[in-house]
């Protein structure tokens, strides 16, 4: 008996090696252009298996990741009979690490397809299907029947499938068209015909998919409001299927040492954080929270989460200029532009080690701010600025650019508002909404950008206000480079590549000043570029230490502007992407261009306290 049982073990292990060996014959990076190094680490049996979203973690999931069926087909041709080949969720299909590579565009259509089987442990219960993100209007069909539709790239989408589902295998189909920059939706940088600073389309799935069973009562999100000057954390729960009688239970803990717990009454819980420890770029604690719906004494439905005590905000100094604050205390707000982009991945990283690698690398370049440029992030990202300290200023993804407008150096234009269609607005607004919804509960967060450059810019006081009334805990940086309007909290100068500033006797008495972007200083290093010709920077150099040299020049006159009025400033950029070569690291990750020590070291000045005199 116990040779039968090993033979039956050798021959399962044998079938489920094999099956991992045909996986990966299935799959290749496309080959062509750069990678960093994280793509070979990346396997289609384990393709960013780590838990999607911190911000509400439960156990009983199921990651999804991994090779799916895909086909390309024309706009209006149905459901494909046979499938083109294997792509790897959740890369997109342009990208090397989909191992398609491939091109969709506005009269095609991209179809999916995977099968799963629900563990044990989700039997019975709640399902329900999560994509982190899937460019632009995707349509999701469970064994023959439609789920349900999302129109957005940058925000993430639940639906529940349970009244779909089947005994045994579970079949799963997903349709995606995007227009990329022929159409009126948000898209960022994506062009059809990449050059400049505008770069390869992305269609499709781009974040992790994943399905999580809850019960019929369960926690659908969550929003958690810091205040440190009344040393209270208020949070609101939204319940679906909530019970007469049923109670929401909110703790908070300093480690495992709970400090404060609530029930929500109304609409939320106010919890008093005594003597809070304040989250900062050099303390970035993080205290955990709990969140139980209890019926009876019995849980229904619980989910874990964290929290900051920080405070985004502006004052005057002794001079009357205005000044951002963080914490009631100015602290001046410098890092580079972050595009969030990879040349093997393109808007996904390769591994989650990744996308925690970039945060990492400009922390020890002593920056304590990141601009997320025109892109959205996976919630992990945001987890990792709020861990490490980093500040964090979010931009909304452009879209239907209409005018074009580029910034004239020195100058703060006062252009008129694009006109755009009540449909192209509509999808703006929708999706703004739903970016700051999803992104509210990172502290790391400080700054929302609508606009930038006046690309798509419309109706600018309305948007401002709407970002303004709709999270009044952080600042609005209603238009970086762009059309200013007397709104919002900052003026913003976009000035290549010397760093400048607005003259604070004109604009420093209502608005922090800041310098959105500067700098651009290129460096082509040999075997990293994206391709041998046509790349650029605002103004390139031969060799490190030319470059270094002019950089410090910049640091010193931003030390300069600091004590004249300036706020923040925003160096371009993180890396190099595609053919722009102006990043402080390659687009392969594998050249630091100029020494880590060297910059923290340069950087030191400008966070020096005593450069300001804020009013008591």
């Amino acid at each position: 008996m116990k040779k039968k049982y090993l033979i039956l073990a050798l021959a399962v292990g044998f079938s489920a090696s094999t099956a991992l060996a045909q996986q990966q014959q299935d799959w290749k990076v496309v080959p062509g252009k750069i990678t960093t190094s994280w793509s070979e680490k990346v396997s289609p049996t384990a393709v960013l298996p780590e838990y999607p979203r911190p911000q509400m973690v439960r156990d009983n999931w199921k990651n999804l990741n991994g090779l799916w069926n895909y086909a390309i087909k024309g706009k209006e041709e149905s459901q494909p009979a046979s499938w083109d080949g294997k792509i790897l969720v959740p890369f997109a299909v342009e990208s090397a690490l989909s191992g398609v590579g491939r091109n969709v565009g506005k009269d095609n259509v991209l179809w999916y397809n995977t099968s799963l089987t629900l563990p044990s442990g989700m039997q019975g219960k709640k399902i329900l299907l999560h994509f982190g993100a899937s460019d632009w209007r995707t349509t999701v069909y469970v064994n023959g029947k439609e789920a349900g539709s999302h129109e957005g790239g940058f925000d993430p989408f639940s639906l529940d499938i349970t009244s779909l589902l089947k005994k045994g295998k579970q079949d799963i189909v997903v349709k995606v068209w995007d227009p990329t920059d022929e159409g009126p939706q948000p898209r960022g940088k994506q062009v059809k015909k990449p050059e400049g600073i505008w770069y390869t389309p992305v269609t499709g799935i781009w974040q992790t998919v994943w399905i999580e069973a809850v019960a019929d009562t369960y926690i659908a999100s969550t929003k958690q409001t810091p205040d440190i000057d009344q040393q209270t954390l208020t949070v609101a729960a939204k319940v679906e299927n909530a019970k007469p009688g049923d109670e929401v239970k909110v703790t908070a803990f300093d480690g495992a040492i709970k400090v404060a717990e609530g029930t929500v009454s109304g609409e939320n819980a106010r919890l008093k954080i005594a003597s809070p420890k304040l989250w900062s770029p050099e303390n970035p604690f993080l205290y955990n929270l709990t969140v139980t719906v209890t019926r009876k004494g019995k849980v229904i439905d619980e989910v874990k989460s964290y929290f900051a005590m920080r405070k985004s905000s502006i004052g005057r100094d002794a001079n009357g200029i205005v000044r951002m604050l963080l914490n009631n205390k100015f602290v001046f707000q410098y890092g580079p532009l972050d595009q969030g982009w990879w040349p093997d991945g393109l808007y996904t990283a390769p591994t989650d080690e990744a996308l925690k690698f970039d945060i990492a690398q400009t922390k020890a370049m002593g920056f304590n701010m990141i601009r997320k440029h025109i892109k959205v992030e996976p919630a992990r990202w945001y987890y990792y600025c709020d861990q490490m300290g980093m500040l964090v200023w979010q931009d909304m993804p452009s879209g239907d650019l209409g005018n074009g407008w580029e910034p004239r150096p020195g100058v703060i234009d006062r252009g008129t508002d694009q006109n755009r269609s009540p449909e192209s607005e509509a999808y703006y607004r929708k999706e703004w909404s739903a970016i700051i919804d999803q992104l509210y509960n990172f502290p790391s967060i400080v700054v929302w950008t609508p606009f930038n450059e006046a690309w798509g810019q419309f109706k600018t006081v309305e948007i401002a206000v709407f970002t303004r009334e709709k999270d009044p805990s952080r600042l609005v940086n209603t238009a970086s480079g762009g059309n200013f309007v007397a709104v919002g909290h900052i003026i913003d100068l976009h000035n290549y590549p010397e760093p400048a500033m607005p003259d604070p006797a004109v604009y420093g008495d209502k608005r922090a000043i800041v310098l959105g972007e500067f700098g651009g200083l290129g460096l082509p290093v040999d075997g990293h570029i994206w391709q041998q010709k046509d790349n650029w920077g605002y103004q390139s150099f031969k060799n490190a230490e030319d470059l270094f040299k002019r950089y410090s020049g910049f640091t010193d006159r931003l030390e300069t502007l600091i004590k004249q009025g300036l706020s923040a400033a925003v160096y371009t950029q993180t890396t190099d992407v595609e053919v722009e070569t102006n990043g402080l690291m390659t687009y392969d990750r594998k050249v630091q261009k100029m020494p880590l020590e060297k910059l923290k070291e340069i950087h030191q000045k400008l966070y020096n306290p005593a450069l300001v005199n804020l009013k008591p």
